[in-house]
């Protein structure tokens, strides 16, 4: 299977270089990164010019980072696609190796797998880990997620089901993921393996705002969907993330 990997980025100058260089640096060959810059202003487009036969890229304004992933997503040939943002990066060179042969081996529509928060100054230093567990649908009632940035799925899920929605800021690959795997059952599995690096800080850094916004939008992820979760969901959800400090 051929995999396409969407980055979006915007202002990324710093980071960019080693998101790429976790790319090209995969086991597997046949893999299309595509890189989507929002109209950075810095020096992240002379990057992107020093890879240009590695990577297919594009930089314009667009709505905001589900745009730039929606926008990838349309430009994909892959079989499968994974997003990995621009200050991300994957853990190690067998990451795509071992998503291909999972989806293979077990015919997977989607599977996802671990990821640590790193330090973002220093990607070496682990801060938070973020350890999924076994796919069972009916967590997604007890604020269960898989991690985004370690979510893989066939595109033509994408042209069934749908992107991002661009009326979610900060939860739309929530809303993805409830109503691809919650509300169509779309199967799924595990990975136990940690597949990507993600550096602290980013645009949903948390802070009591966000946390809330986050709640709201959470919510409303069910509710378009026609769902009916438990009134704890929403509470659970943000405070799952304490439990990633002690693991």
């Amino acid at each position: 299977m051929k995999v396409s990997v969407i980055t979006p980025v915007l202002n990324a100058e710093q980071t960019i270089s080693g998101c790429i260089n976790s790319v090209s640096a995969q086991t597997i060959g046949n893999i299309e990164h595509i890189v989507i810059d929002g109209g950075s202003t810095d020096r992240t487009l002379n990057v992107l010019k020093c890879c240009d036969k590695s990577i297919i890229w594009s930089s314009a304004p667009d709505d905001g980072l589900y745009d730039a992933m929606n926008k990838g997503i349309s430009r994909a040939s892959g079989d499968v696609i994974g997003i990995l943002n621009s200050d991300d990066m994957y853990a190690d060179n067998l990451v795509i190796e071992t998503v291909i042969a999972y989806m293979t081996d077990y015919d997977l529509p989607t599977c996802y797998g671990d990821v640590v928060y790193v330090d973002r100054n220093n990607p070496d230093k682990i801060v938070r880990r973020w350890i999924s567990g076994r796919y069972c649908r009916d967590r997604f009632k007890n604020g269960w997620m898989p991690p985004h940035p370690a979510f893989f799925v066939k595109k033509n899920l994408y042209e069934t089901y749908g992107g991002f929605k661009l009326n979610f800021l900060l939860a739309a690959d929530y809303e993805l993921m409830v109503r691809f795997l919650y509300k169509h059952e779309i199967a799924s599995a595990y990975i136990p393996k940690i597949l990507v690096r993600m550096r602290e800080g980013g645009r949903c850094h948390p802070g009591l705002k966000t946390v809330a916004a986050n709640i709201v939008e959470n919510y409303r992820a069910w509710k378009i969907n026609g769902l009916s979760p438990n009134p704890i969901t929403f509470v659970l959800k943000p405070m799952s993330k304490l439990f990633q400090y002690i693991q």
